[in-house]
């Protein structure tokens, strides 16, 4: 499928949902955590992204997530994230859904974000649930305490076995029953919920993208397949829409 169509789908847009997942910050240089390379310490994210692991270990949990912190604050939002940030403004209704947890998106200029999977920079108390926004790298203290209560603070983050938040979700799956574009980023499309947005957008007639590095369970379903990093895609694609008035 040619770019060119893709362009032609876009253009005719009123209406553009997005999802993207880790093949965007990828390419900002933050680790995907999957495949080979997916291990840290010698353990798999699955290991350490659950409930049941921050209760054996919530120190081993938070080294995790504070080397993350340290890294992902070393990097930049890419031209990938720009190009979406600026389409924000250009059609009338838009969302952008992300399954990550850096923030480079908002940090490129989008503010349409539904951050399905939480947020690295955010953390909650276990205790009464309050959250507050702590971005020092280093911080003061592994792990971290409530400033309030005292209790153990947790990352904001959605854990393996956890419910997806139920704002951002439901906002997330209304932009993917009215939109005429999906766009799916950077993803391999097997991680549920979020990849069920494609099957709920294919259901209502939209025209679904999917821009990533090589095939993936999705290739086969989608509108129309682009191959190659996002941060050259849709700059080309923005190169062929007319000009935004």
């Amino acid at each position: 499928m040619s770019i060119a169509l893709a362009a032609e789908w876009l253009a005719r847009a009123r209406q553009v949902t997005v999802l993207t997942g880790a093949g965007v910050s990828a390419e900002s240089g933050i680790p995907t955590f999957r495949g080979d390379g997916g291990y840290w310490r010698k353990l798999r994210v699955e290991e350490l992204a659950t409930p049941a692991a921050f209760t054996r270990d919530p120190k081993l949990v938070w080294e995790w997530y504070e080397e993350r912190r340290q890294t992902v604050a070393q990097c930049a939002p890419n031209a990938g994230h720009r190009v979406l940030a600026a389409w924000e403004k250009r059609f009338p209704f838009f969302l952008l859904a992300t399954q990550n947890v850096d923030g480079l998106h908002q940090a490129a200029g989008s503010v349409r974000v539904a951050p399905l999977h939480g947020d690295l920079w955010t953390l909650r108390c276990t205790a009464e649930g309050t959250e507050r926004i702590d971005r020092r790298t280093p911080l003061p203290a592994i792990p971290p305490r409530c400033p309030a209560c005292g209790a153990l603070e947790r990352p904001a983050i959605v854990w393996f076995g956890e419910p997806l938040p139920k704002e951002h979700w439901e906002e997330a799956t209304q932009a993917a029953v009215v939109c005429d574009v999906l766009l799916v980023i950077g993803t391999s499309g097997v991680v549920q919920p979020a990849a069920s947005l494609v099957d709920i957008a294919l259901a209502h007639h939209a025209r679904v993208i999917e821009i990533n590095l090589r095939e993936t369970a999705l290739s086969d379903v989608v509108s129309a397949s682009l191959q190659g990093p996002a941060a050259t895609v849709l700059p080309a694609l923005d190169r062929l829409l007319p000009p935004d008035t």
